[in-house]
């Protein structure tokens, strides 16, 4: 079983920067792949990005160059930097992980069967 906890969301001006974490707990089988996943009220959640056990990396078009994804292995912890924000950005943010998709993962909801509680970002115009 895997556990999930976020933190970092609030509320930030258009422009600004947040640093989301994620702190992960239970048995991570290897090939694992962890992800930021959102949603805003009314709308279906979206993949943001995805990191695999290699270290590589996929992002959303909406968030590329704007957003980093990265992972400190020794503390077990997932990060999202988001800079450049957006008040299209607002929403729940959601930590996710997984190993089923293996090298092949990428942030289709697909890819994850475990979830955080989630974290708030709201971005002011």
């Amino acid at each position: 079983q895997v556990q999930l906890q976020e933190s970092g969301g609030g509320s930030v001006q258009s422009g600004g920067s947040l640093k989301l974490s994620c702190a992960a707990s239970g048995y991570i089988y290897r090939n694992y792949c962890m992800g930021w996943f959102r949603q805003a009220p009314g709308k279906e959640r979206e993949g943001v990005a995805a990191i695999r056990s290699d270290g590589s990396t996929s992002y959303t078009d909406s968030v590329k160059g704007r957003f980093t994804i990265s992972q400190d292995n020794g503390k077990n912890t997932l990060s999202l930097q988001m800079n450049s924000l957006k008040p299209e950005d607002t929403a729940m943010y959601y930590c996710a992980a997984d190993w089923q998709c293996g090298l092949r993962c990428t942030y289709a909801r697909s890819c994850f069967n475990y979830w955080g509680q989630g974290t708030q970002v709201t971005v002011s115009s």
